[in-house]
């Protein structure tokens, strides 16, 4: 007996559970067992309830939660705005286990048109702004749906998603909604979970649904479609029971015309049984063999709410193959000619995620700490048609090259890093696009099937209370008499369902139609209405026994969201890379003058610092030197040339003129010294330039390219 104790004992620690504890009772127990399983649970908590996005509607727990709080609130997108802390404090009491200050700013990013491609809140006052301004306190402003949410909500009273308890227990709330739109592609998301992070880029709905489209066009892959048809086929045999499993809140059973069966219970159960041994085909799924360069071909790549450029078409096309990968994005921004011949740099999209406040208050800071030189104000002309930063240049600054630094040292360049996890059935998967789009159908399959499934059970419902009608109108006499004997309207629906065979439903519609419908004209209209629900329940019999029937249904839904929501793609795709930004791009290609004195003092210096003057002119200095020293070498070339200098050691050195130090007219210059690495006694004999083609003179180009280099020494050695 002590054995089985202790047998009894080691496997509940095995398990981590005591069995025997009760309440009151201490238990000892490893606080390294403790911490561990409490850890879990919360990164668990984290990952499934608050920082992923669910694959099927794009939405974490609390953007759904405020979606389904305006819902029972009736807001939708042609509604009167209701106060944000209203439905914030809805959302807090009856959904969401934090408060309402918890809630709002998730509101309030679905109300932000710069960070949401399709917003889903239509916000009315202060949300923000892209400069980052705190919005209003909720007391403050208004809400109600945007036009494209319905569309996340369409059919959800039709038990087409799951239903569970919410957090205290008081009402039920959709594990999902029915979503007629891929929103996690959409919208994206991002959200950094325990040990993991998500960050999906959002994508233009036009696009998103014509690759759909096309999937479907090609047809469905699924290996399991033969033993779903066979499983749907048992079904129709066993029912008369339009029952859709797991479709809580809404119940078929409550309203189906067999209720008063004794089996009725016994047949449901049988079912369940059966279709639980394949419940992984219950419903059907969709596979697709769309390749990633098929699929890139209809979607060129993400599509930001704030514009702008992405490049490099192979690294976007690598990230929809694996769900991951980096994007390179860029600001909008051209070039254009102001007042008083200077140049103004025009910037109008920037970069997703980017503060346009911060970014700006960076370009200045660079322009202080002199590490952009050429820019000579910034002017935000930003409005509510849209943006516009505009840089003023100075007169001599070159505006391709401040161009250059700006995108290279400011967030006016940024790299979008796509890590695509999504909640799949409760767990967190990195997917690439095209299981994205393949599990939203297999979702829009399901969500279909049970909407047909539940006009079914309500057609067939309501024929069966005409047929009792039209039943009761053929013996009316007798129904009546029947009725005035009993003494109560209990005993009276009793009476008509021992002697009539009505059912219970039946005869409660009987006792409840009201005289005029004794009128001929009446009684027409019943037996038209009953012939439209004959007709009714054929088609969707013949719909629920076609898959294919049904993938018709999904793509013309998915045309009526895109005719109604889709838009023109607002970022620019382009193919190749973007090219390291280097020095030289950043410098100005200009003419410049450079001079090197004899004991190896170099500067450069413009070309306008020396002037023409006429006769009788008494000169400028050319530049002062220290004592005994003079200038050996002046030449004219340009800032992207190479400086050759070759010296009495034999060597060559290379030196870009933009590294040369640009000093006045006046200063000795820098020692050569600190620009190559001469030896001791080592000096500089001789001097040529070469244009970046790697052309000795302008002439050279026109005539031949020299290849080789003749050194010779005083004594007559040559290499």
């Amino acid at each position: 007996m002590s054995e089985e104790k202790d047998i009894e004992k080691q496997e509940n620690n095995d398990l981590d559970v005591d069995l025997t504890f009760k309440p009151g009772t201490t238990v000892a127990r490893s606080i390294v067992d403790e911490m561990k399983a409490n850890y879990l649970d919360y990164s668990m908590s984290v990952i499934v309830s608050r920082a992923l996005p669910e694959v099927k509607d794009g939405l974490k727990p609390s953007q759904r939660r405020i979606l389904v709080a305006m819902n029972d609130l009736n807001l939708q997108p042609n509604a009167h705005y209701r106060k944000s802390a209203k439905i914030a404090g809805d959302t807090s009491g009856n959904y969401h286990p934090h408060g309402e200050s918890v809630v709002y700013p998730t509101l309030v990013k679905m109300a932000q048109d710069f960070s949401t491609r399709y917003p889903l809140v239509d916000g009315q006052g202060n949300f923000g702004s892209i400069d980052g301004d705190s919005p209003a306190a909720m007391r403050y402003t208004e809400a109600r749906m945007a036009k494209i949410t319905p569309a996340l909500l369409d059919d959800l009273s039709k038990g087409t998603v799951t239903y569970i308890s919410n957090y205290d227990g008081t009402r039920l709330e959709p594990t999902v909604l029915p979503a007629l739109f891929p929103n996690v592609l959409a919208n994206g998301s991002d959200g950094i979970a325990v040990g993991m992070a998500t960050k999906i880029p959002p994508h233009n709905l036009t696009e998103l649904i014509e690759a759909l489209q096309k999937m479907i066009e090609q047809g469905n892959k699924w290996e399991g479609k033969a033993v779903y048809n066979d499983l749907r086929k048992k079904k129709e045999e066993k029912e008369e029971i339009p029952e859709t499993l797991n479709s809580k809140p809404t119940d078929y059973l409550e309203n189906y015309i067999s209720k008063n069966d004794l089996n009725l219970q016994h047949k449901i159960d049988e079912l369940r049984a059966e279709l639980k041994k394949n419940e992984e085909v219950l419903y059907p799924a969709f596979k697709s063999d769309i390749t990633p360069s098929e699929l890139i071909e209809i979607i060129p790549g993400p599509d930001f709410p704030t514009g702008g450029t992405i490049y490099d078409q192979k690294e976007i096309l690598n990230a929809y193959a694996t769900g991951r990968g980096r994007i390179l994005q860029r600001a909008k921004a051209s070039i254009v000619e102001g007042k008083k011949n200077r140049y103004h740099i025009v910037v109008t999209e920037i970069p997703y995620q980017v503060n346009k406040a911060h970014m700006t208050e960076k370009i200045a800071d660079l322009v202080k700490d002199k590490k952009i030189k050429g820019i000579a104000d910034i002017r935000d002309e930003s409005n509510r048609e849209g943006m516009r930063l505009v840089i003023i240049l100075k007169k001599d600054a070159q505006p391709k090259a401040v161009l250059n630094k700006l995108y290279k040292y400011t967030e006016m360049q940024k790299v979008f890093n796509a890590n695509m996890i999504a909640l799949v059935e409760q767990e967190p998967k990195t997917l690439p696009l095209r299981r994205f789009l393949e599990l939203f159908l297999s979702f829009r399959l399901v969500v279909t099937i049970r909407r047909y499934e539940f006009d079914l059970a309500e057609a067939r419902y309501r024929g069966h209370i005409l047929e009792g009608l039209l039943k009761a109108l053929d013996m009316l006499d007798e129904v009546i008499a029947t009725i005035r004997k009993s003494k109560s309207q209990d005993t009276a629906k009793t009476n008509l369902m021992d002697k009539f065979d009505f059912t219970e439903v039946q005869a409660q519609a009987i006792l409840d139609m009201q005289l005029r419908r004794l009128a001929a004209l009446e009684r027409m209209k019943l037996q038209n209405e009953y012939k439209e629900i004959k007709e009714k329940i054929k088609e969707y019999n013949e719909i629920l026994e076609n898959q294919d029937r049904i993938l018709e249904i999904v793509s013309s839904d998915l045309e009526e969201v895109k005719e109604k929501y889709g838009d023109e793609r607002r970022t620019k795709v382009v193919k190749g890379k973007i090219d390291e930004i280097s020095e030289e791009d950043m410098i100005a290609s200009e003419d410049t003058l450079v001079t090197i004195t004899h004991s190896g003092y170099i500067k450069r210096l413009p070309p306008n610092t020396y002037r023409s003057q006429n006769r009788g002119g008494k000169g400028v200095s050319g530049g002062e030197t220290k004592e005994g020293d003079f200038i050996e070498h002046a030449f004219l070339c340009n800032t992207h040339d190479e400086l050759l200098l070759f010296t009495n050691k034999g060597k060559v050195f290379n030196l870009r003129i933009f590294e040369i130090p640009e000093l006045g007219r006046t200063a000795k210059g820098l020692p050569l010294v600190n620009l190559v690495q001469l030896g001791p006694d080592e000096i500089v004999t001789s001097v040529l330039t070469r244009d970046p083609k790697g052309a000795i003179s302008k002439e050279e180009n026109k005539e031949k390219v020299y290849k080789y280099f003749l050194m010779a020494t005083e004594n007559g050695t040559v290499k």
